[in-house]
């Protein structure tokens, strides 16, 4: 990827520079547009509920920038070996998540393939002095999480055969609700950082905005809402590959102090259309979480820690 040619462009708002979530290109004084892309085989084995957790996952970029989904194609590939109304289902899903999020399917594009694939590309709109980015966190800042963590080691359970209906249903609701309602509630606050986290895991994309910010998060553990059951299924070793790939390479900048081994499995956890990570000035951090109590939210949002100076660690776990 570092061999690839660089673009430049001075209304290039956010490009690939910071690894944020999506790219941002002005129109005009006015209107910037969102672009971003995602897709990835079944994480469940209900073809509709495949379709509605991939498409949240693609819309969920554009929340992540501060926009409003406006566009979305389908991105889908498909085994010939598989009965057709098994796709139809998928893309049904999808559809009714893009109705959901307020924005117009308007086609795509399809290959074959030996597993299905499916996802979406999304147009969004945001005001170029909006934008929300993954870095520009301050000391003081309060750190609020959207949705709980675990859907990484709920869905290994599942593949086990070991995970009950209430974690199997409490992990798809998390998966296919949207980042809509969050961040139509954060609007008009002081957001100086946000993204959504997948599947770095909460520690990879907090570290980011970390380092991207020049700040140390500090994460207090107890705090932090996880899905039903989820560690308990940690406990027992049922951790995907990816959460061990992203504690290899994130850990180091990590102070994880006296963290239950579980539960920093599930801080590592690959997250499929995780929550909103959001860095918001210590004045608003309560009305935020008032306002995220008042919009209904399908999820469990909490204020998770703070954003502190910068010191020998990205992350801090207390």
């Amino acid at each position: 990827m570092g061999k690839l040619p660089k673009f430049a462009d001075e209304d290039l708002l956010v490009g690939v520079a910071t690894s944020d979530d999506a790219a941002v290109y002005r129109v005009n004084d006015t209107l910037a547009l969102i672009q971003t892309v995602d897709f990835f085989t079944p994480v469940v084995d209900d073809p509709y509920l495949f379709g509605q957790i991939a498409a949240a996952n693609s819309l969920s970029d554009v929340y992540a920038m501060g926009g409003v989904p406006k566009l979305a194609l389908n991105l889908v590939g498909f085994p010939g070996c598989l009965d057709p109304s098994v796709l139809g289902e998928i893309m049904a899903g999808g559809a009714d998540k893009v109705r959901e999020a307020g924005a117009i399917l308007i086609g795509g594009h399809s290959i074959q393939n030996d597993e299905p694939l499916y996802g979406l590309s999304v147009t969004g709109y945001v005001h170029p002095d909006r934008i929300w980015k993954n870095f520009g966190a301050r000391p003081g800042d309060g750190l609020i999480l959207t949705k709980q963590l675990g859907s990484g080691v709920v869905n290994t359970a599942v593949k086990g055969d070991l995970a009950s209906e209430q974690a199997q249903r409490e992990a798809v609701d998390v998966m296919r609700s949207l980042n809509r309602k969050a961040k139509e509630a954060l609007e008009g606050l002081a957001i100086h950082a946000c993204t959504d986290v997948t599947g770095f895991g909460l520690i990879g994309h907090a570290e980011e905005m970390a380092e991207a910010s020049g700040v140390t998060l500090v994460l207090e553990g107890g705090s932090i809402p996880l899905i039903a059951e989820a560690e308990d299924y940690a406990a027992m070793g049922l951790v995907p590959a990816g959460a061990y790939r992203n504690r290899r390479y994130y850990a180091p900048q990590a102070d994880l102090g006296t963290t239950p081994e579980p539960l920093a499995d599930l801080l590592f956890d690959p997250q499929t259309s995780g929550g909103l990570l959001v860095s918001v000035d210590s004045a608003d951090a309560q009305r935020a979480m008032d306002r995220l109590a008042e919009a209904g939210l399908d999820t469990r949002a909490a204020l998770i820690g703070y954003a502190a100076e910068k010191s020998d660690k990205l992350i801090r776990l207390v």
